[in-house]
């Protein structure tokens, strides 16, 4: 089968588009026969490598994988038939995968299990034509949602809910910040916040992300490039009565970690979820146990929260915001639109 191989980091050129064997089909896995890839920051560091961080060169990115079931491996027909899933089912992969036997598994949030990987970070994704996967990652793609639009997904989607949800506790009547307005976490992150019946206020870099950001849902739209957000968080908040935001969604880093944290008030939420700016930041901490502020941690979520994830986007609760398509033979231009911070939403690759 054909499949992009990263056999050493760098920018879009080490991307190679090889002939590699087809994966085997093990007992209770299904192979899925790839459609689509959304792709994430991820993905780039995957490329470009981190300092002091070893990926297991070569590798297949991608996380974000949708496309149909080609084979079951032994024992996997009659349980998936339970569910209506079967060969040429439309599926979508829940990108993370556990060992489905610990204490953080079998309670229901196996992101902490000790062996936690990702698909296209600790071993191969979906940038080719076949991906072989656990059947425990597998959900069935409601005809409602389209194939590009379910390759925007699973990591930006699944990662905003856990982050307002299981992490932050967002409530209702409280005033979120959300960083970077157009990527793949906050487009969702906008949207689930106002779902839950929260004030939004987010940044942009640009002035046409303004409009789309306000679609989404957002009350306040704060172009960074413009003017400092502290500032303009401080006057939105000023004209509500109120000293400062309850929750802030940070995953720039080094840019923005440090202001972020000033616009929160007492007993304020800060969940980060990524560094995409450099993940060295300087902290004034008496302003944290001072005003009792959390900092909070988040790495993707379970798997019962991206089938809720689908549910909402099925329903028409939210939606799945895709910023371009490219075929797969295109994915060193996919990424360099990933790359350029241009973009509003996922970009999207398709086979076939």
């Amino acid at each position: 089968m054909k499949a992009w191989r990263i056999e050493k980091h760098g920018g879009p050129e080490v991307l190679q588009c090889l002939d590699i064997p087809r994966p085997e089909v093990k007992p209770m896995e299904a192979r899925v026969r790839i459609q689509a890839v959304g792709l994430n920051h991820l993905d780039l560091w995957v490329r470009k490598g981190v300092p002091g961080h070893k990926f297991p060169l070569p590798i297949t990115p991608g996380c974000d994988i949708v496309g149909t079931i080609e084979q079951l491996g032994p024992g996997t027909e009659e349980k998936l038939s339970r569910d209506g899933i079967k060969v040429g089912s439309p599926v979508i992969v829940n990108p993370g995968h556990s060992c489905g036997r610990c204490e953080a598994c079998l309670g229901g949030f196996d992101p902490l299990c000790r062996y936690y990987g990702i698909f296209g970070e600790t071993t191969d994704g979906g940038c080719a034509d076949y991906i072989s996967v656990p059947v425990a990652n597998i959900i069935l793609r409601p005809s409602r949602i389209s194939v590009t639009e379910a390759a925007a997904l699973p990591i930006s989607y699944l990662t905003a809910w856990t982050m307002l949800t299981r992490k932050a506790q967002l409530k209702a009547g409280e005033v979120v910040l959300i960083q970077a307005g157009g990527s793949g976490v906050s487009v969702a992150a906008i949207q689930m916040a106002k779902l839950l019946g929260a004030t939004v206020i987010t940044t942009v870099g640009s002035e046409e992300k303004i409009e789309k950001a306000i679609k989404l849902g957002a009350d306040f739209v704060i172009n960074y490039r413009k003017t400092p957000f502290r500032d303009e968080v401080k006057a939105i908040l000023s004209g509500m009565g109120r000293k400062g935001c309850e929750v802030v969604l940070d995953h720039v880093g080094a840019d923005t970690f440090s202001e972020s944290l000033k616009c929160l008030g007492w007993g304020g939420r800060l969940v980060t979820c990524g560094a995409t700016s450099g993940a060295e930041i300087a902290v004034d901490l008496k302003a944290v146990f001072f005003k009792n502020i959390s900092i909070l941690g988040s790495t993707m979520g379970s798997k019962a929260d991206m089938i809720r994830v689908v549910q909402l986007v099925n329903e028409g609760k939210v939606k799945a915001v895709v910023d371009s398509s490219w075929p797969m033979s295109r994915l060193p231009e996919a990424f360099e639109r990933l790359e350029s911070r241009s973009a509003f939403g996922r970009v999207i690759v398709t086979s076939g």
